[in-house]
């Protein structure tokens, strides 16, 4: 299959929706990093496309690149705030970037506009749990737990648990 000639120098062959096409088709191929090439051509000239923004995020995402795909689907969301799956994004790609406070928030809507969608209920109940062990919620960490750090030499905590009674 011979390969389309450029129509601009640096600009793949084709008009948005074919970008939009060859995008979405290299991001279901697993080729998240190509397709957010592509994409992001096509949302530079269509920059009110959801659709194009919706699946450049996810590409974003899946490339890596969150911080990129919770603009894409802010973006999204803010145009239409009923879109539950813009909602889920953003708050996964907020969860990727360790806020997780606007993570439960955006969560906790797609949850409730599609209670029925079992990952979305996941992601939420995971944001939500790092930010009650986040907040002490579970206690201290003991000594050997992930995460633990041994308290510095001279504290009161130092030794604690090692006097006779």
């Amino acid at each position: 299959m011979p390969v389309p000639a450029q129509s601009r120098a640096g600009e793949p062959a084709g008009d948005v929706y074919e970008w939009f096409r060859r995008g979405g088709k290299l991001l279901a191929q697993g080729n998240p990093a190509a397709a957010e090439q592509l994409l992001a051509r096509a949302a530079a000239v269509e920059p009110h496309s959801r659709s194009i923004r919706e699946t450049l995020a996810r590409a974003q995402f899946d490339a890596g690149s969150y911080a990129a795909a919770l603009e894409n689907f802010r973006a999204v969301a803010l145009a239409d705030p009923s879109d539950d799956y813009a909602q889920f994004g953003w708050g996964v790609a907020a969860a990727r970037l360790g806020d997780f406070e606007t993570s439960v928030e955006h969560l906790a809507l797609a949850v409730a506009m599609r209670p029925e969608t079992d990952h979305y209920r996941a992601a939420l109940r995971q944001s939500r749990a790092t930010l009650a062990a986040r907040a002490g919620a579970f206690g201290p960490l003991l000594p050997g737990a992930p995460g633990y750090l041994e308290p510095p030499a001279g504290s009161d905590r130092a030794g604690a648990g090692d006097e006779a009674p």
